[in-house]
């Protein structure tokens, strides 16, 4: 069978059936993950079914091997379905095949199924996966696929349940544990552990030095906004040990833009009071700034520094044009 739809770390000779194997795991040190990290630990030895929910390469796919990792079926393969290549056919035939326990199957072989972007799946595909997955009945097991479920999403899958797009007996199948990745900027402190990881797992997979980084191109990886998340982080990295030249390699980042001068209009009715204001206003918002750039974006110790409010923060960062995104 042509398995277009598995991606795979290695294979096991089967074409198309792709099994992991291990490499090395880095979360960060932000209270988000560290709670994120002890959730999979504690959830792993079961069998029950876990969504993982985040913006693409914020590590979904990273996360869900790792759960896989310390599982009890461990020594099992894991397969990763890729939703977004799969048909009908193809998907029905694998599953019953899994459901089978046919060992030249997949999935029949598999102790961990990892179904990426699981919001992909057109509506047959997952007509076929709700009749072959577990519905919690104890007493109906047979027929019905015996891997551990993981899944992952960058969508939200309530939106697309109201909109039509997703079965909702699907979502509940899938979604016996719901995990949430908080995006890159989220977590800005995490930014130069990560730097550091990604450093020296390609200095040694390129057999280069491991270069050390200037400040202000720290400063710069900081500042980034990082669209594409971690997968976006390591790609530069990658790109700063390859090419030896830090400069070049983060040429294409860009920093948050300066704020503009303050600009005094020329004309006779400009008056001192409204000059004091606007200058006052713009002293405010580069002291924000820097309180920001100071916290690495973490608006809660910005507040702190600056004396004021967590509430008081949120209000003037809007009356100064600095959008969450920005500030996250």
């Amino acid at each position: 069978m042509k398995n277009e739809g598995y991606e795979a770390m290695t294979t096991n000779g089967s074409q198309g059936v792709m099994i992991s194997e291990d490499w090395g795991f880095v979360t960060g040190m932000c209270p988000a993950m560290q709670t994120l990290e002890s959730v999979v630990a504690e959830i792993a030895p079961t069998n029950i079914p876990v969504l993982f929910v985040g913006e693409s390469g914020t590590g979904k796919a990273m996360f869900a091997q790792r759960l896989h990792r310390l599982s009890a079926r461990c020594e099992e393969p894991v397969v990763t379905v890729s939703c977004a290549a799969m048909d009908p056919a193809q998907l029905s035939a694998e599953l019953r095949m899994g459901a089978e326990r046919t060992r030249d199957s997949s999935l029949g072989a598999a102790g961990s199924v990892i179904f990426d972007e699981i919001s992909e799946l057109d509506p047959a595909c997952q007509r076929n996966l709700l009749y072959a997955l577990p519905d919690g009945n104890a007493g109906s097991q047979s027929g019905v696929l015996g891997a551990r479920v993981i899944s992952t999403t960058r969508r939200n899958l309530d939106d697309e349940m109201r909109a039509g797009r997703f079965r909702t007996e699907l979502y509940y199948r899938i979604n016996g544990v719901c995990l949430r990745l908080p995006a890159l900027r989220d977590r800005r402190e995490d930014i130069p552990i990560l730097v550091e990881s990604f450093l020296s797992k390609h200095a040694a997979q390129f057999g280069r030095p491991r270069p050390s980084l200037t400040p202000r191109t720290l400063r710069m990886l900081l500042d980034h906004a990082w669209p594409g998340n971690i997968r976006e982080l390591e790609n530069v990295v990658k790109k700063i040990v390859a090419l030896g030249d830090e400069q070049l390699a983060i040429a294409e980042l860009t920093s948050a833009p300066e704020p503009p001068a303050l600009e005094v209009p020329e004309h006779r009715g400009y008056s001192l009071k409204a000059a004091s204001k606007a200058a006052s206003r713009e002293a405010e918002r580069q002291l924000i700034l820097k309180a920001l750039g100071h916290t690495r974006w973490n608006r809660k110790r910005a507040a702190q520094e600056l004396q004021i409010s967590y509430k008081s923060l949120l209000y003037k960062l809007k009356q100064i044009g600095v959008q969450d995104s920005e500030a996250d």
